[in-house]
């Protein structure tokens, strides 16, 4: 039997119904908010009201608030700056909160759990959650799977 993919989410430009139905379809039993600040203007997003939906979901909920990312790695992300945002983000992943999240990350993939990161932007591409699949992929022999609600 194989591992289940890593799974990430962004939830820029889709609303919280979206990002719930399409957790369940893909089959996710954990959502991890990997923000370092889980609170959101959007609704449904900030941290006991996501909590509270994907539980209803039967998906369980964790805030890895050391995986996300410092001040300015998202504002070198909101300027578009990617290469500043990865060199920020990468010195992160050295701090032992970081090493220590990132551990436990790993073990719940590699215990075969459907794992889900969230944070906010729509594209990995332009988000540390690339950074932290990539990272989990390699640890854990397991592929990523990029998860794309539709927009509003």
């Amino acid at each position: 039997m194989s591992s289940p993919p890593f799974f990430t989410i962004g939830y820029e430009q889709v609303s919280s119904a979206a990002v719930l139905d399409t957790l369940s379809g893909a089959g996710v039993d954990l959502l991890v908010d990997v923000r370092a600040v889980a609170a959101s203007r959007r609704a449904g997003f900030s941290k006991s009201h996501l909590a509270a939906g994907v539980s209803e979901r039967g998906i369980g909920y964790l805030h890895l608030r050391g995986l996300g990312t410092p001040a300015e790695g998202r504002q070198a992300a909101r300027s578009g700056h990617y290469d500043q945002l990865r060199r920020i983000y990468d010195a992160h992943l050295a701090t032992p909160g970081a090493v220590e999240q990132l551990d436990e990350l790993t073990a719940l993939v590699k215990a075969g759990r459907r794992v889900c990161v969230l944070c906010f932007e729509r594209h990995p591409e332009h988000c540390h959650r690339q950074m932290v699949a990539d990272l989990i992929c390699e640890r854990a022999g397991v592929e990523v799977q990029h998860l794309m609600a539709p927009p509003v």
